[in-house]
């Protein structure tokens, strides 16, 4: 009898395929994935994996991945990670307007106006591009002020490597030093007096809109809304990851880590 055939103990193809992604999934339909992990497969084309619409995480870490085009369509995209691939460019993940978890360490992404396309993703909060525990980084994190240039090119990323952005307080400290700045800046003009004889707290019709003034109010007003519900998402997620990481410490196989 002839020795079996070696393609019986292959490799999974470096494509990915709807039946690759069925039979990994369990799932018939591939717009009901919503959880993939596909790290260290040797995958190097992403196939079909754009039309998983309804995807929310995806761990692609440790393959051989160099475009990605088909990410492109994942609009309900929350976390990916893309760590340990061939990447030098991220422009198809402009359009993921969900993301708020990317993961490229160990890429090679050469310079900061690579991560300009991800500008418009006012959800994006942190963003890895150095892993020193698994010693993965990328070309443009030789210089050591690029934390600060990374800032400037997605200012909306709170996270960087793990770490916060600023450690002197959070950005609700920020922005009520702003709304104090912008305050004295409206009375600063000689409105309120600190000399000669006892006047009341506050002057007469100091509360009435100042039309050169409401617009500055208008948005402290604004921001500060803004910033609040911000803190009420981020609650909501710190309460989804704890409970992730309670199902995780059980050994629940469906846990993803980013």
């Amino acid at each position: 009898m002839e020795p079996r055939n070696n393609k019986d103990h292959s490799p999974e193809p470096s494509r990915i395929s709807p039946e690759m992604l069925k039979s990994r999934t369990g799932e018939f339909d591939l717009e009901s994935i919503l959880f993939l992990k596909l790290r260290g497969l040797g995958v190097q084309d992403l196939g079909c994996l754009g039309e998983c619409l309804n995807l929310e995480r995806l761990d692609l870490s440790n393959n051989l991945v160099t475009h990605l085009a088909p990410l492109s369509s994942l609009k309900q995209m929350v976390a990916l990670n893309l760590s340990c691939n061939r990447i030098s460019s991220l422009e198809p993940l402009a359009s993921c307007d969900n993301l708020q978890t990317l993961n490229v360490a160990g890429n090679l992404l050469c310079s900061v106006e690579t991560l300009q396309c991800l500008r418009g993703l006012r959800r994006l909060e942190s963003i890895r591009l150095r892993d020193p525990v698994y010693n993965l980084s990328n070309p443009l994190c030789g210089g050591s002020s690029y934390r600060h240039a990374v800032l400037d090119a997605v200012p909306s990323v709170r996270v960087i490597d793990g770490e916060r952005v600023s450690g002197t307080g959070s950005d609700l400290y920020h922005l009520c030093k702003d709304i104090d700045n912008s305050l004295k800046r409206c009375v600063g003009s000689g409105a309120l007096e600190v000399s000669g004889a006892t006047k009341p707290w506050l002057e007469e019709g100091y509360w009435e809109p100042r039309p050169a003034q409401s617009s500055i109010i208008d948005e402290t007003y604004k921001q500060f809304s803004d910033i609040l519900q911000e803190c009420k998402e981020l609650s909501k997620r710190a309460d989804d990851a704890i409970a992730q990481a309670e199902r995780s410490l059980r050994g629940d196989t469906n846990s993803y880590v980013f």
